[in-house]
């Protein structure tokens, strides 16, 4: 941490909701951060006592607290808005930095300009233990992909102003995979990142249904909004096709279906701007056989 008047290195922004449990955790991390970082967190609505627990307990944490939930895509635009410094380091309220060092191995990263998002490595340790994600696949080189999770990563402040953030309408899920094809489109690249991992506590009271809606909404608005003209039937045929077996589970697939339909309906509303072929192919080719070396 620093001090107000200090310009930070990075800031690290959290966004919440009803989760002050998980978010004190987030915040002892954050702010034991050897590099000069503010914390900013953002309150997407929680009526459980969040934002007077962020200032009873750390009033050095700068908060920034909605009467209304307008989802974390916008809430996460709207930090990036407030950051002061010109990298952007992100995790999830139910995450917490597995070390003070995270952010000072992270920043170093950032020194080729195209570079516009790194993606951490971390761990779900009540799901698959020891498992780390988003690493290198060697010890050496500079490995780009195709994108990154939401819970772990870091962005240049200004490549994501200049391309408008992330798409509002979205809401919930899948922006870090529309963010990436745009970044891509737009010259920069995501790499993996080489720090301490970032451990993700997957909350129990997270929303599945809420989850499964919008993801499977997205994956089709994914489809319409980027591909171009030549691609776009066969994307929205696949995905449709593996939103709709992904699960058998009547609940489930009742709540993605109704997304997909959702998702077609959206073709009214949602512009159109589909990102170059030479783009489209890259970022599949990412996606499908995994990390390239830059150098």
């Amino acid at each position: 941490m620093l001090d107000d008047k200090a310009l930070p290195s990075a800031t690290i922004v959290i966004t919440t909701k009803n989760r002050k449990d998980d978010l004190a955790r987030a915040l002892r991390s954050a702010i034991a951060q050897t590099a000069a970082v503010e914390v900013l967190v953002i309150d997407d609505g929680s009526h459980d006592g969040t934002s007077e627990m962020v200032r009873a307990q750390f009033p050095a944490v700068r908060i920034e607290r909605f009467e209304t939930s307008a989802g974390l895509i916008v809430r996460r635009n709207i930090g990036a808005k407030l950051a002061r410094a010109p990298i952007i380091v992100s995790i999830d309220d139910d995450a917490e930095f597995s070390t003070p060092h995270v952010v000072a191995q992270i920043l170093p990263l950032f020194s080729d300009p195209k570079i516009g998002a790194v993606a951490i490595p971390f761990k779900e340790p009540s799901k698959t233990g020891d498992i780390v994600f988003q690493v290198p696949p060697s010890d050496s080189g500079i490995w780009r992909c195709a994108y990154f999770i939401g819970t772990a990563h870091a962005l240049r402040r200004d490549i994501f102003l200049s391309l408008g953030g992330y798409r509002g309408d979205l809401v919930h899920q899948g922006e870090e995979l529309d963010y990436g094809i745009r970044m891509i489109d737009a010259g920069y690249c995501t790499i993996i990142g080489r720090s301490d991992p970032i451990l993700h506590h997957e909350s129990p009271i997270r929303d599945w249904h809420r989850m499964d809606y919008y993801g499977s909404r997205n994956t089709i608005l994914f489809a319409w909004q980027n591909a171009p003209a030549l691609s776009l039937i066969p994307l929205l045929a696949g995905s449709t096709i593996k939103v709709a077996l992904y699960t058998l589970e009547w609940s489930r697939l009742k709540t993605r279906i109704g997304a997909i339909v959702d998702g077609y309906r959206c073709f009214m509303r949602f512009e159109r701007r589909p990102v170059s072929r030479a783009s489209f192919a890259l970022f599949r080719r990412l996606k499908k056989q995994g990390p390239e070396q830059l150098r």
